[in-house]
C-alpha cells in the first residue's frame, strides 16, 4: 500500500488537534498541507449535465515525496490498520428508522463500518429510550476499530430533538435580539451538556446563517439576526459552548443558506450573488468562526451560478477546495447536508453525488434517511476507490482528518450514564431568566 502521502501531511498537520475538546484543525489541511495541491480533486467538473456530477479518476492530488521521517503519529497509526472498507465506512454518517437497533443498523456497523449516526426526533421517545439506544448502537459497534460519531441537528427553537423533559430552549433569533456572548454561550454549554450525557458527541449546530431574506423558508429564526457581526458573536460564543461539554459544533450551511426562498429539503435553491458579495456578507461569520478553531463545516446544496454553473456547493470543487479551504484558509473536516434532501434526490443520483462530494474535498457524506439510499452511496464510494476515481491517496487523506478530530475530543463507544435533566434544567431556566426568556 502506498504510503508517500504520509510524511507530507503530517509535517503539515503539526500543531493541528491536542487532546481535549479545545483542540482546532486550524493550522493545517488535511491531507497534503498547501491547499493548492487539492486542485486537482475534481478537475474535470464543468459538464454542462448539472444532473449527472463527474466522477473523474486517478490520483489527483500531489503528494509529498518523504516517507522515512515520520514523527509518532496516533490518528495515522490507526489509519494504516483499518482495511479499505473501513476506511470508506468513515467517509458516510447515517440516519436510522424507529426507536431500536434493528437488523438495518447492525448490518450499516458490522458490514459497511459506517463512521456513525445521526439522531431525528423519531429516533428519541424519551431520555431512557433515547439512551438505551445510543448505548446499543455503541455495543453493537465494539467490533470495530473507530468510534462512532453519534450526532444530532439540536439548535434550540424549532429545531430540537431532545426529550420533552428538557426545559425548551428558545430559537437563536431570540438570543441574538439579546445580543450577549455570555447568553448565547451558556446556550452552547447547554446544548453540549444535554448531548454529552446522552453519549453524543456531534451537534450539527450553531446555524451561521445571515438571515438577510425575510421570506426565507428554511433559515428564519434559526439564525441569530440578519447582521453578520451580530451572527459572527453569537454563533461564535455558541460554538466554543458546545465544544467545551467536549461536544464537536458543525457550523452550517456554508456559502450561506440564509438569502433563499426555497428551502433545500424540498427542492435546489439558486443563488445569484457573486464572490464580492459573498465575502462582505455570507462568508463573515464562517470565516470568523474559521479564525477561531471551527472544526467541521456542513456544506448546504445550493446552486450559485455566478460561482460554479454545474454543481451544488455540496460538491462543488470551486466552493469545497477553492473557496473555503484555499481561500478561508480552512482546514477541518467538511461534512455535506443530508443527500437525501430533495435538492439532490430531484436532480441528482446520490451515488455519483456522493464520490463528487469527496473528490471535492469533502470527508463525509450525510446521509439522513432511506436505508436503500445508505447503501447506493457507500455502493458508489466503495466502487470509485476500487477503480481508482477516489486514489487511495484521496481516501486516506480524507478518513485521516475524521479520525484526527475523533481522538482529540476522546471519542469511545462506552456506554453514557445518561443526563442529569434536573440539574440541566435548573441552570438553563437561571440563564434564561437572568436574560428575561424565562419568567
Amino acid at each position: 500500500m502506498k504510503r508517500i502521502w504520509q510524511l507530507g501531511m503530517t509535517l503539515m498537520l503539526a500543531g493541528m488537534l491536542t487532546a481535549g475538546c479545545g483542540g482546532g484543525t486550524d493550522s493545517a489541511k488535511p491531507g497534503t498541507g498547501n491547499a493548492s495541491n487539492q486542485s486537482g480533486s475534481q478537475d474535470t467538473q464543468g459538464s454542462s449535465n448539472t444532473n449527472e456530477p463527474n466522477t473523474p479518476s486517478g490520483n489527483q492530488e500531489t503528494q509529498p515525496e518523504d516517507v522515512n521521517k515520520v514523527p509518532n503519529d496516533p490518528a495515522l497509526e490507526q489509519l494504516n490498520k483499518l482495511t479499505t472498507e473501513e476506511k470508506i465506512g468513515q467517509l458516510v454518517l447515517v440516519g436510522m428508522d424507529g426507536v431500536k437497533s434493528s437488523d438495518a443498523t447492525r448490518e450499516l456497523i458490522e458490514k459497511y463500518h459506517v463512521g456513525g449516526f445521526i439522531f431525528y426526533k423519531n429516533n428519541i421517545e424519551s431520555t431512557k429510550q433515547a439512551l438505551q439506544l445510543f448505548n446499543d448502537l455503541k455495543a453493537v459497534n465494539k467490533s470495530n476499530p473507530v468510534p462512532l460519531w453519534m450526532s444530532v441537528d439540536e439548535e434550540g427553537g424549532r429545531v430540537s430533538r431532545m426529550p420533552a423533559d428538557f426545559v425548551k430552549i428558545p430559537a437563536m433569533k431570540a438570543i441574538g435580539q439579546k445580543d450577549s456572548t455570555e447568553l448565547s454561550g451558556g446556550i452552547g454549554q447547554t446544548l453540549g451538556h444535554e448531548l454529552s450525557g446522552f453519549g453524543l458527541n456531534m451537534d450539527f449546530a450553531p446555524v451561521l446563517d445571515i438571515n438577510s431574506n425575510p421570506d426565507n423558508p428554511v433559515i428564519g429564526d434559526r439564525s441569530f439576526g440578519n447582521k453578520a457581526d451580530l451572527v459572527s458573536r453569537m454563533g461564535i460564543a455558541t460554538m466554543e459552548g458546545i465544544r467545551a461539554q467536549k461536544v464537536v459544533p458543525v457550523i452550517k450551511h456554508f456559502p450561506g443558506h440564509g438569502d433563499t426562498s426555497v428551502d433545500s429539503h424540498t427542492s435546489l435553491p439558486v443563488v445569484n450573488h457573486d464572490l464580492s458579495r459573498l465575502r462582505k456578507l455570507e462568508l463573515v461569520p464562517f470565516k470568523d468562526a474559521i479564525q477561531h478553531k471551527a472544526e467541521v463545516v456542513m456544506i448546504a446544496h445550493l446552486l450559485m451560478p455566478k460561482i460554479d454553473p454545474d454543481y451544488p456547493a455540496s460538491f462543488s470543487k470551486k466552493i469545497i477546495t477553492d473557496l473555503l479551504r484555499n481561500e478561508l484558509g480552512y482546514q477541518g473536516v467538511v461534512i455535506s447536508d443530508d443527500m437525501t434532501m430533495g435538492a439532490i434526490e430531484q436532480n441528482y443520483e446520490i451515488g455519483k453525488a456522493s464520490v463528487s462530494a469527496i473528490l471535492a474535498g469533502g470527508n463525509i457524506i450525510l446521509v439522513g434517511h432511506d436505508y436503500d439510499k445508505e447503501k447506493q452511496a457507500i455502493a458508489a464510494l466503495t466502487a470509485a476507490v476500487k477503480d481508482g476515481s477516489i486514489s487511495e491517496d484521496v481516501l486516506n487523506n480524507r478518513v485521516y482528518a475524521i479520525l484526527k478530530l475523533k481522538q482529540a475530543y476522546g471519542l469511545s463507544d462506552k456506554p453514557a450514564a445518561g443526563p442529569d435533566v434536573q440539574a440541566i434544567n435548573a441552570d438553563m431556566k437561571s440563564l434564561l431568566k437572568k436574560y428575561g426568556l424565562r419568567k
